[in-house]
């Protein structure tokens, strides 16, 4: 049951900033308190046996926690258990699984939710409400709780400090790449460990993105530090990347702090500083990962977007992500500025004539919505590579706002035709 990794460091884009004091471990594992597991219980119907279902349970009593959910209309009965039956500020377990997403199924999927708590937290010795549970895979098909239920109590056998490679592979489902890393923290009182495990290839937008991402730490932060952290730098990452610009009804975001090292993290301290910057170098690089992997694309894009009122940055940048003509132009290394335009005009329609100027890879190439004249094959050069940048700017200044996303090719429309079938 190998699972492809990519090769190379971790942190690997140019728009990644790693503070001196975050160092990456490349043979992995899990930081002290924390143990993990997968199986491979059935519940992706494939010819060889492959994990689909995965637990990670931390040790120690005292650990503190924090969570995000999708902004769907449309709640997973996973998210709604976890959301409404959970102690979310002091979680200590993770059940999930992969292969279906038990989303809109009723009254049946939230039972089947309650089961895989319920069993998890007899087999991780935890009270069930501190219990978390995932799913990711097929909307609309009812969850068979006793396949998961025999996969957790294969993987609880199987409960170890370096299982978190195999409990990122429990999570995938359309991912051609592992998304997991391991990083020591130098902290003014000691070493920490950071580690997580996330997966997301497909149906990503930033609202937030369509993915798991299960995060672990043995450094000790309270609840209130650790929800702080966890929503900042979620803002910065997973709430700003689009694949395809749909929305999912599962998406979660666990942060579990173990305390096991005996540093603490203070609120308003050079330590929480610290642990934030690493943090968010880990959950940005991990969100770049679900682009780059977004079901057959060739390219990242990164559209940053200046102006002098929130709403129409924000508003443009999306747009621009999420357009399929800058994402095919993207696919096909085509430096084609009009495309982009038309994606600003899309977003504040109804506008005097804009003003607005477009630079590609650090080429002006429009200014005040009118071409200028650019070196084209300089250009075609620079689009081709794996990471391209578009910067706007719209009238005004003071403020600015980023999102990464993926091209859009024929891998994506095949993958997605056949998901099912």
């Amino acid at each position: 049951m190998s699972v492809i990794r990519r090769e190379g460091p971790f942190f690997r884009s140019r728009w990644i900033e790693v503070a001196p004091h975050v160092r990456e471990l490349p043979e992995g594992g899990l930081p002290a308190g924390f143990r993990a597991a997968a199986a491979a219980a059935g519940v992706k119907p494939t010819a060889d046996p492959v994990f689909d279902v995965g637990l990670l349970v931390s040790d120690e009593p005292a650990t503190t926690s924090a969570v995000r959910f999708t902004a769907s209309g449309v709640l997973a009965a996973p998210v709604l258990v976890t959301r409404d039956d959970c102690q979310v500020d002091a979680l200590r377990a993770v059940a999930a699984n992969s292969g279906n997403a038990n989303a809109a199924t009723g009254e049946a999927g939230l039972e089947a939710a309650r089961r895989m708590q319920r069993d998890a937290a007899v087999l991780a010795g935890v009270d069930a409400e501190r219990v978390a549970v995932a799913s990711t895979g097929v909307i609309g098909v009812e969850l068979d709780a006793g396949v998961v239920a025999a996969g957790l109590d294969a993987a609880a056998r199987e409960l170890r400090r370096d299982g978190d490679a195999d409990f990122a592979a429990a999570i995938m489902t359309t991912d051609a790449f592992e998304k997991r890393a391991t990083l020591a923290v130098e902290l003014p009182g000691g070493v920490v460990m950071l580690a997580a495990q996330a997966k997301g290839a497909g149906m990503i937008s930033p609202n937030f993105a369509t993915m798991l991402c299960f995060v672990e730490t043995d450094a000790a932060l309270s609840a209130e530090t650790a929800d702080l952290l966890l929503g900042v730098t979620v803002k910065r990452s997973f709430d700003r990347i689009s694949v395809d610009g749909q929305l999912s009804t599962n998406d979660t975001v666990v942060l579990l702090c173990s305390g096991a090292s005996g540093v603490e993290v203070a609120p308003e301290s050079e330590a929480e500083l610290r642990f934030g910057e690493a943090l968010d170098a880990l959950l940005r690089q991990l969100a770049l990962d679900i682009v780059v992997d977004g079901e057959g694309a060739r390219r990242v894009g990164r559209v940053v977007v200046r102006g002098g009122a929130a709403e129409p940055v924000d508003a443009v940048a999306r747009a621009i992500a999420n357009s399929p003509l800058v994402k095919t132009a993207l696919y096909g290394a085509d430096p084609n500025w009009g495309r982009i335009a038309q994606a600003i005009g899309a977003a504040l329609p109804g506008s005097d004539p804009l003003d607005f100027d477009i630079a590609i890879e650090g080429t002006t190439v429009c200014e005040g919505g009118l071409g200028v004249a650019a070196d084209i094959a300089a250009l075609e050069q620079a689009v081709s590579r794996e990471e391209v940048e578009y910067v706007v700017d719209l009238p005004g200044d003071g403020f600015e706002t980023e999102v990464f996303f993926s091209d859009l090719g024929y891998d994506y429309v095949r993958i997605n035709a056949e998901y099912t079938t």
